[in-house]
């Protein structure tokens, strides 16, 4: 169906609403007789008569009336697409869900360099400790700790892990120097979790690894319910902390940790990277996946499930 002439319509919504052929003209930034010569050509177009006078007003007439309504909402939604044209661009949102240990020891080290690449992503980062509900949070990925296996999810591991006992530098040579792994039993403990889960890296474990689990005692000491806490302990020099590769790396790297033993022991928990299957494939989302991985110096080798 052939559509009447937009600036004719446009007129004629104008004068209805206005009751005057004046007030519409200077509306529409035009004169008196070209609003009037739009409304004859609407009317001869439509073959019938749209307008009547009512003293000294413009009314629409009965059959015009009835469709005010829709073209008023059709010039409304003409304007919301001719904002949406004119404005900028709105620039992709990325939500990331990470662990807040993760988030302070390695991602936020480093997240200047996803910006410098990809300034047009804004990057929203939740610190939240249990898994995800991508359908009810709003979750792009997530970088979660544990031994792998999200059925019905894209996964990607993107560090597999080791832990090894982690110090200041001062208390290598302290008034209780630590020497050996039996010195232990002079230091404060500090462990990273309250209670473990099966699997997870304790000091129990590494202690019978270095065959010292009779002569210091693994549940002893401070225990911490966030491993950043645990870290923080260590660096003030308050004790000794299990490290593990991710979280310690950069505080070793800048001296303010040490390795006191060379011993350190795998652990099947590691670091992956999870997301629906069909996000996967967004170009911001996929965008900082490699980011990651090239960050890590890991290669995706996960499945979808």
């Amino acid at each position: 169906m052939r559509l009447p002439s937009l600036n004719a319509l446009r007129a004629f919504e104008a004068v209805a609403r206005l009751g005057s052929l004046t007030r519409a003209a200077a509306e529409l930034h035009v004169t008196p007789s070209a609003v009037r010569h739009q409304i004859r050509a609407l009317e001869e177009d439509l073959g019938r008569t749209l307008l009547r006078r009512s003293g000294n007003a413009l009314v629409p007439t009965e059959a015009a009336n009835g469709a005010l309504g829709h073209l008023r909402r059709a010039f409304d939604a003409l304007a919301d697409a001719n904002r949406s044209l004119r404005s900028p661009a709105r620039a992709p949102v990325l939500r990331v869900s990470a662990v807040p240990s993760f988030i302070s020891a390695w991602l936020i080290p480093r997240l200047d360099a996803f910006h410098a690449r990809h300034p047009e992503v804004t990057v929203q980062v939740d610190t939240n400790p249990q898994l995800t509900d991508f359908a009810r949070e709003g979750v792009d990925l997530a970088v979660r700790y544990g031994l792998g296996g999200y059925p019905g999810l894209f996964e990607c591991r993107l560090f597999s892990e080791r832990y090894f006992p982690v110090c200041a530098p001062r208390l290598l040579d302290g008034p209780e120097p630590l020497a050996e792994p039996a010195d232990l039993a002079r230091h404060t403990l500090l462990h990273d979790a309250v209670r473990p889960r099966v699997g997870w890296p304790v000091w129990r474990d590494w202690l019978d690894a270095a065959g010292v689990l009779e002569r210091v005692d693994p549940d002893s000491g401070t225990h911490y319910t966030m491993s950043m806490f645990a870290y923080q302990a260590a660096v003030a020099g308050q004790g000794v902390a299990l490290g593990t590769t991710v979280l310690a790396m950069d505080l070793l790297a800048a001296g303010y940790l040490v390795k006191p033993f060379e011993l350190e022991l795998p652990t099947a928990y590691g670091y992956h990277i999870v997301c629906p299957p069909e996000r996967r494939e967004r170009g911001h989302v996929a965008a900082f996946i490699d980011w990651l991985l090239e960050a890590a110096g890991a290669a995706c080798t996960g499945m979808e499930e």
